[in-house]
């Protein structure tokens, strides 16, 4: 978990996707420390302190949206590796497994439920525990996800009301709390996800993206990009996808195999033409996303820190 936000000196949350590397006139949402923007190509893009971090930062106490960004839905390391070992021997397969396969973890965590029509009865993958694996197709990903979603920002809600009301000493931390995740929130509906193909003097490509822009603003960056590495490139657009920014990073980790890096451009893929029809499918297996109206509200407000009525 890394801070993804600073606020500007009207109060506004601000991306560290919006700026540039280095030192920035952003404050910290909850200490008002000077913050970098720290941009490299090793670790996820973040913001450190300039001087000491402070505590919610430092223990990464900070919300952020459930598996988005990662999705080994805090498991302990040695349950992600059993969960992929089975996955790999048995749920592939769609074979039974056996309960002493079965560790406490996950079934604490919901990745594996029982099968009382086997007899004895024996264990099958959930659809939650199909996503450390990457196996769960796009469109049942995002029936998983977008209840968890919505009931992390109830939450939090209620936990900024509790505060407000009682006029606890941590009120501060959970208003900044519900205003990050409000904005975190906001930035994946506000997205776009597009699929494209490119046809190259070297072969074809294809690429994942998100834009709050129109789709042809972000073709012409991406032409532009591959032109100084082909000497020629053609563009189609194979999908768009309105208000669906969270689906981008799951795409990623399920495929990530197919990576294909151009240099520092590293959202491209190479899938010969069976595998490029199971993406394909994929894709557009998912549902048109429908707007709850707290989602309407949440794209309509201006990420200002304004105090929750009770």
């Amino acid at each position: 978990m890394w801070l993804k936000y600073g606020v500007d000196r009207d109060g506004i949350l601000v991306s560290i996707e919006d700026i540039s590397s280095g030192k920035t006139t952003l404050k910290c949402p909850y200490c008002q420390g000077d913050l970098i923007a720290k941009k490299g190509k090793v670790k996820e893009h973040h913001f450190a302190h300039n001087e000491e971090t402070c505590r919610p930062v430092a223990n990464r106490e900070f919300p952020t949206l459930p598996l988005y960004d990662n999705f080994n839905i805090q498991l302990s390391g040695k349950d992600v590796a059993q969960l992929k070992l089975l996955w790999q021997e048995y749920g592939a397969q769609n074979y039974p497994i056996s309960s002493y396969l079965v560790t406490p973890g996950l079934l604490k965590a919901e990745m594996l439920k029982k099968n009382v029509y086997f007899s004895p009865p024996e264990y099958e993958f959930t659809e939650l525990g199909k996503i450390p694996a990457g196996a769960l197709e796009l469109t049942l990903f995002n029936e998983v996800q977008e209840p968890l979603l919505l009931k992390k920002l109830l939450k939090l809600q209620l936990a900024a009301e509790h505060a407000l009301h009682k006029n606890t000493p941590d009120l501060a931390s959970r208003l900044t709390d519900l205003k990050l995740y409000r904005a975190q929130l906001k930035r994946i509906l506000s997205c776009t996800l597009y699929f494209l193909e490119v046809q190259t003097n070297k072969g074809t490509l294809y690429k994942i993206g998100v834009t709050e822009r129109q789709i042809t603003e972000r073709l012409a960056e991406v032409k532009k990009d591959l032109l100084a590495h082909y000497q020629n490139v053609a563009i189609k657009v194979l999908g768009t996808w309105a208000n669906r920014g969270n689906v981008e990073l799951y795409f990623k980790y399920c495929y990530r195999e197919f990576n294909y890096r151009i240099h520092s451009l590293t959202e491209y893929y190479k899938f010969n033409p069976e595998e490029i029809l199971i993406v394909l499918n994929d894709l557009q297996q998912m549902k048109l996303k429908v707007l709850s109206q707290i989602e309407i509200d949440i794209l309509a407000e201006n990420s200002r820190l304004i105090p929750i009525a009770v």
